[in-house]
């Protein structure tokens, strides 16, 4: 479940129906000026998010110019691309270098093909330092554009301070039992500010008093098919994942959060707002 950081060579980290997360796909591409790389997905949408450099992508036709517009994933907010299912896209390195992440949910309808600029970034936060619970959300495919896009959700998230607590309280989503639960499985890549920082991703199954809890460092990847799943990152350092949410009947996400610690969701600052606004 957890894959630690490693040189993917542009080969995809989750593959399609990957045994674990078989409603996911993500792959980290890495180019230099003027380099391109192709890929097509069979039964999978797919979102092109460049973490650092500018690219153009080519798809359905059209060619979506300057995708990107920061150094670094710690400033500026992202852009993106959404790829339909089974079509072919290309991404060109216009900058001096480029490293992208393709999140890719099963889906078996063919929508689009759009981008998704600065302006359209949906962003959220809530949380306080005093309560470790600082988080600020940026919604690349969030609950709009609805009706645009099948399955996926991709945003990027961010610990804000020095350490804290992320996806708390502990929460699921790995049957469809709605209203109160969905099944979405779910891919994290983990970046810490500065790189040296580390965390722990905690994994409860349901029904357990305890569960594994796995050392993450930079560039880690992990996969959740099933579990309470909250992550903390250690005193001193900013924590960053990019997390990609596909849905097996359904895009919007429903959360089950563990009982004994529900009650949280009324002493965190925002947590209400925030969850209503998603409604």
């Amino acid at each position: 479940m957890h894959i630690p950081q490693h040189d993917n060579k542009n080969k995809a980290i989750i593959d399609c129906n990957n045994e674990l997360v078989p409603l996911c796909y993500f792959n980290i591409i890495k180019l230099s000026a003027g380099e391109s790389y192709t890929y097509q997905l069979t039964d999978y949408e797919s979102c092109i998010v460049p973490a650092t450099g500018s690219i153009d992508v080519q798809v359905q036709g059209q060619v979506f110019k300057e995708v990107g517009k920061r150094q670094h994933i710690w400033e500026g907010d992202p852009e993106g691309v959404y790829v339909p299912v089974d079509c072919e896209a290309t991404l060109t390195c216009i900058s001096n270098e480029v490293e992208v992440f393709v999140s890719g949910a099963k889906h078996n309808q063919t929508h689009e093909a759009f981008v998704i600029r600065q302006d359209d970034i949906d962003k959220v936060q809530y949380g306080s330092d005093d309560t470790k619970t600082h988080r600020k959300i940026k919604h690349i495919l969030g609950k709009e554009p609805a009706g645009k896009v099948g399955k996926l959700l991709v945003s990027e998230l961010f610990t804000v301070g020095a350490g804290g607590w992320s996806g708390f309280p502990p929460h699921k989503h790995e049957v469809d039992l709605l209203p109160e639960e969905s099944r979405h499985n779910e891919v994290y890549n983990f970046r810490f500010n500065p790189p040296n920082g580390f965390g722990a991703q905690f994994l409860t199954p349901d029904g357990e008093d305890f569960g594994p809890v796995y050392h993450i460092r930079d560039s880690s990847t992990f996969v959740f098919d099933k579990g309470y799943h909250p992550c903390v990152a250690a005193p001193g350092f900013e924590m960053y994942y990019f997390t990609i949410l596909a849905g097996e009947t359904q895009r919007p996400l429903h959360m089950n959060y563990q009982k004994e610690y529900a009650y949280q969701l009324e002493t965190i600052p925002g947590m209400q707002d925030m969850l209503n606004k998603f409604k």
